[in-house]
């Protein structure tokens, strides 16, 4: 069966290269149960045992005959798409951090299903951890990880639930046939929608990129006008990962006292601790950061395939600013960019980012970012977690970190999830950029402290995992 690449899904495939790859990820995090010795033997086992179901079995045809298309396949390498690992005696946290970097860092076969994971046992303190990597063409941060929730259980039971890549997801409901006189007067239509969407998004991104070069303050959605900063440099194919776990009621709290969101919380924090990370690293950068983040356009319901997102380019604190300003510019900031995206109907904005990112792509083809101000300095990211605690064969779960894509000149993704009472977590960096990430997960940690005390909100009480802390080794 051969099934249609949309424009945004494509994208990905087309801008990819060894140093720019747009796979996504997770890192989850498992405690075992006590009396289980062979647990993790099991959950291999089963997951080699469950074939692929669609989109997991998709290869992509982008040459030949017809449109770029994805082609189902029957067959399937279980130890290439499943792998089992174990550190070695007294490995530290930071041992598998670098670990997973390494596995996130190489291109998926396109010869082969878009996805492989690894389940990595001798993780200190009782634990494993799985890694799982697919391609950005065939899922997004929110359905991947409604897909990892649905692959886990909510009873702590010996049993493991079909993964994620062998569910069978329900389709959408399908639509009344329509005439064919109505289907061209559609096409044509969406055409024409397409084009005046493109148009009116790219004559806006000119004249702000204009009044950027001019050093004019502009507001709203802010693609293209960021100056260089660090995490701009040459993509190379290395990539540093760690990870940060806060609470999620008291960020709640915290951003309440400020009128601000978890995900403003989450942008000024990430703020300000990269400006301390690079005041620290010796090259501090006296210009306010641009971040994108990514916005879904999925309802609860949706689980269709491929990437439904668009996005907000979003101007953060000052470089000085105390955590309390941080957090109002941020405020401000966001509600400028939201209101200019609430204009757009759900397919322009989806238009809106498939413009966007194949300039982005473009730029770093050519070398043109290189001269040229860049899509925007990082990516922040906030994808809807789980309540209610889960289980993998016995296993608690103690938190599920994202790991997304690096691609055109952006060299740093900070991708968070919210999982039971705690929000966790995972930047990832371009390592000829940004090298020392734990560190920069510290001082993200520190730059919240410094919120939540001037919020004037107690710190929760509930119980410090440390082993989930960035600061451990």
């Amino acid at each position: 069966m051969a099934k249609p690449i949309p424009p945004l899904d494509l994208s990905w495939l087309l801008m990819e290269s060894p140093s720019g790859t747009t796979h996504v990820g997770a890192m989850m995090l498992f405690k075992k149960p006590t009396g289980r010795r062979r647990i993790v033997d099991e959950i291999v086992e089963a997951y080699r045992a469950c074939p692929p179901a669609p989109p997991f079995n998709y290869v992509p045809e982008l040459l030949g005959r017809g449109l770029p298309h994805f082609r189902e396949v029957a067959s399937w390498d279980p130890n290439h798409h499943v792998g089992h690992l174990s550190l070695p005696a007294r490995a530290t946290y930071d041992d598998l951090l670098r670990l997973v970097a390494e596995l996130h860092e190489p291109q998926l076969d396109r010869d082969r299903p878009l996805f492989r994971c690894w389940v990595i046992d001798g993780v200190p303190d009782s634990r494993f951890a799985i890694y799982t990597k697919t391609h950005h063409s065939i899922i997004d941060g929110e359905s991947g990880l409604k897909r990892i929730y649905a692959g886990l259980s909510t009873r702590e039971e010996p049993n493991v639930p079909t993964p994620g890549f062998g569910l069978t997801m329900p389709e959408p409901a399908p639509h009344p046939p329509t005439p064919f006189a109505q289907r061209i007067a559609d096409s044509v239509h969406g055409a024409l929608t397409q084009v005046g969407a493109l148009n009116q998004i790219s004559w806006g991104a000119l004249r702000k990129a204009v009044a950027g070069l001019a050093s004019s303050h502009i507001e709203g959605n802010l693609p293209f006008v960021a100056p260089h900063a660090p995490t701009n440099a040459p993509l190379k194919v290395g990539r540093s990962f760690a990870t940060l776990t806060l609470p999620l009621g008291e960020m709640r709290e915290v951003g309440r006292q400020f009128g601000a969101t978890l995900n403003d919380v989450a942008s000024a924090v990430i703020d300000g601790g990269l400006h301390a990370y690079l005041r620290g690293s010796g090259s501090p950068f006296g210009h306010p950061l641009i971040a994108m983040c990514p916005v879904s356009l999925r309802g609860d319901d949706d689980t269709t395939i491929g990437t439904r997102v668009s996005a907000l380019f979003v101007r953060l604190g000052e470089p000085g600013a105390d955590m309390p300003d941080r957090i109002r510019h941020v405020v401000h900031s966001v509600a400028a960019a939201k209101k200019e995206l609430a204009g757009m109907s759900a397919n322009t904005a989806m238009t809106y980012a498939v413009g966007l990112i194949a300039l982005a792509g473009l730029g770093a083809t050519t070398h043109l970012d290189r001269v040229t101000h860049p899509a925007c300095n990082l990516v922040i990211s906030n994808v809807a977690g789980a309540k209610e605690p889960r289980y993998l064969n016995g296993a608690r779960l103690l938190g599920v970190y994202p790991i997304s894509a690096l691609a055109a000149s952006i060299g740093l993704n900070a991708t968070l999830a919210s999982y039971h009472d705690s929000m966790d977590f995972g930047f990832v960096a371009n390592t000829a950029a940004l090298e020392d990430l734990p560190r920069l997960a510290r001082c993200t940690q520190q730059a919240y402290e410094e919120l939540r005390e001037a919020s004037g909100v107690q710190p929760s009480r509930q119980e410090k995992v440390p082993s989930r802390s960035a600061h451990e080794s």
